[in-house]
C-alpha cells in the first residue's frame, strides 16, 4: 500500500522534536531563531542555485534543507513565551491559500494568471489593512530584488511614478538584442560605477528608497 503524501513530513517533525528534547542533540537544543538566520539565508541561495542550474537532484536535496529550517524554527517556537507549532504554520498557510483563491474554493472569477495575481494582491491588501503598495515590502531585500518588488507592487496597484532615468534607459534598451545583452549591460554598469568609486548595491538601494517614498506620495501619504 502506498503511503499517503505528506507522511514523511510527520517523521521529520518527530525527528526534530527528538533532537530538541532532553537527551537529544546539544547543538540543536541551543539554537535560536536568530542563530539559524545564516543557515536560512545560505539554504535559500543554494536552492536558487539548484533551480538556476536545472539540477533536479540538487533541488531535491536543497528543498529538504530548506524544509528543515521551517520545521526547526517551528520547534524552537514551541518553547517560546508565546508558543506555536508546525501545525499552526501549516494551518496559517492553508487558510491563506484557500482565502486567496476564491476562483478555486469559492465563487470568485479569475481566468488568467494576471487576474489571479491581481485578485491575490487585492485580497492581501484587505486582509492586512494596507494603505500603500509599499506596505509589507521588506526593505532589507537585496537592492535588485527590492527594485523588482516595488515596481511590481506599483504596477499591480496602478500607482504611476516617473522613473528619473527612464528615457535614457529606453534609448539604451532599444538597442539590446536579448536578455543576455541586458545582463551584460547590468554587469558593465556595475563595473563602470566601481571605477567611479560607486557601490552598485548602495546606489540602487538609495534609488529604491526614493522610489518607495515617491510611490507613497503619489498615493497621498505625507512623508
Amino acid at each position: 500500500m502506498t503511503s499517503r503524501p505528506g507522511e514523511r513530513l510527520l517523521d521529520l517533525v518527530e525527528v526534530m522534536d527528538r533532537l530538541r528534547s532532553p537527551g537529544g542533540c546539544p547543538w540543536d537544543e541551543k539554537q535560536t531563531h536568530e542563530s539559524l538566520v545564516p543557515y536560512l539565508i545560505e539554504e535559500t541561495y543554494e536552492t536558487l542555485d539548484a533551480i538556476e542550474s536545472k539540477d533536479s537532484a540538487a533541488l531535491l536535496e536543497e528543498l529538504g534543507d530548506l524544509l528543515l529550517q521551517v520545521v526547526f524554527h517551528a520547534r524552537i517556537a514551541q518553547d517560546g513565551e508565546q508558543p506555536w507549532s508546525i501545525d499552526d504554520v501549516a494551518d496559517g498557510i492553508v487558510t491563506k491559500l484557500i482565502s486567496r483563491h476564491p476562483h478555486v474554493f469559492a465563487d470568485g472569477d479569475a481566468e488568467t494568471p494576471e487576474q489571479v495575481e491581481s485578485a491575490w494582491q487585492a485580497i492581501k491588501t484587505r486582509e492586512k489593512g494596507r494603505t500603500s503598495v509599499t506596505d509589507g515590502v521588506p526593505m532589507g531585500l537585496p537592492a535588485l530584488a527590492l527594485a523588482a518588488k516595488l515596481l511590481s507592487r506599483a504596477r499591480n496597484g496602478n500607482v504611476a511614478v516617473d522613473l528619473p532615468a527612464s528615457a535614457a534607459a529606453d534609448e539604451v534598451f532599444d538597442a539590446l538584442p536579448d536578455m543576455a545583452a541586458y545582463g551584460d549591460l547590468l554587469l558593465a554598469l556595475v563595473a563602470a560605477g566601481a571605477q567611479q568609486g560607486w557601490e552598485a548595491e548602495t546606489a540602487l538601494r538609495d534609488a529604491d528608497r526614493r522610489y518607495a517614498t515617491a510611490l507613497r506620495q503619489a498615493e497621498g501619504h505625507k512623508e
